[in-house]
């Protein structure tokens, strides 16, 4: 049985255009009731599909995603937590978030908010993987802790383990101005000629941009997002 189901699987990765058998290495493993990807994948793009596609083969009820992304640009954990650290402290959706970091098993307060605080949050790094805790006033403020930490060169993962206090219903609303948010703050995306939508968590762009690698990060920033179950990238790109 768990051959079988094995070779499902790895059937439905193989019919999905999006996963590239030659750079995503992805390791199947089913044991106890769960089934677990390991490896080392392209992009986001694939980390968060494959579990997606996993998830619908039949005999599939669990899945374990500990897919991390091949990093184009090899940095050490110091170097990454650093970039990360005067990203969330310069971006002004966290400016009334305490901001702590933990590094080599000390933890620093790098600010301290006492009034009017949006919550705290907590970043530490080993060997690649960015973890994120803390407490944050809502799921925008989330979501883009998320996405600043998948921006980071050199980030092989992002481990989520931050709480919305109080707790705020998740509406297609909700992601799609998240990621308008998201596409506004992209340096490399001109985020007025492009179109977002949500319907079931599964988002649509629209619209034309000057660069087919700019078109594929605006689809990178909506798979960056948790929540999202599948991007519909219609967007054109200018001759």
């Amino acid at each position: 049985m768990n051959a079988q189901l094995l070779e499902n699987v790895k059937a439905a990765f193989e019919n999905e255009p999006r996963i590239n058998p030659h750079k995503d290495r992805i390791r199947l493993e089913h044991r106890d009731g769960m089934l677990t990807l390991d490896g080392e994948v392209s992009d986001i793009v694939v980390k968060r599909l494959a579990p997606r596609l996993a998830e619908s083969v039949p005999g599939v009820t669990k899945v374990e995603n500990r897919l991390q992304i091949a990093p184009a640009e090899p940095r050490g954990d110091g170097a990454i937590l650093d970039s990360l650290r005067r990203f969330v402290l310069s971006e002004p959706v966290f400016r009334n978030c305490t901001i702590l970091v933990t590094e080599k098993g000390e933890t620093l307060t790098l600010r301290s908010i006492t009034d009017e605080s949006a919550g705290w949050l907590e970043l530490s790094a080993q060997d690649g993987v960015l973890t994120l805790q803390g407490e944050l006033i809502s799921l925008s403020h989330m979501r883009m802790a998320e996405l600043l930490a998948w921006w980071i060169p050199g980030c092989r993962d992002v481990v989520n383990r931050i709480k919305v206090v109080p707790a705020e219903e998740d509406t297609d609303a909700e992601v799609t101005d998240a990621l308008r948010l998201g596409l506004e703050k992209d340096p490399l995306v001109q985020a007025d000629q492009i179109s977002v939508r949500s319907r079931d968590k599964v988002v649509t762009l629209d619209g034309y941009v000057r660069t087919e690698e700019e078109r594929r990060m605006a689809e990178r920033d909506a798979w960056y997002l948790p929540g999202v179950r599948d991007v519909i990238n219609r967007i054109g790109v200018q001759r």
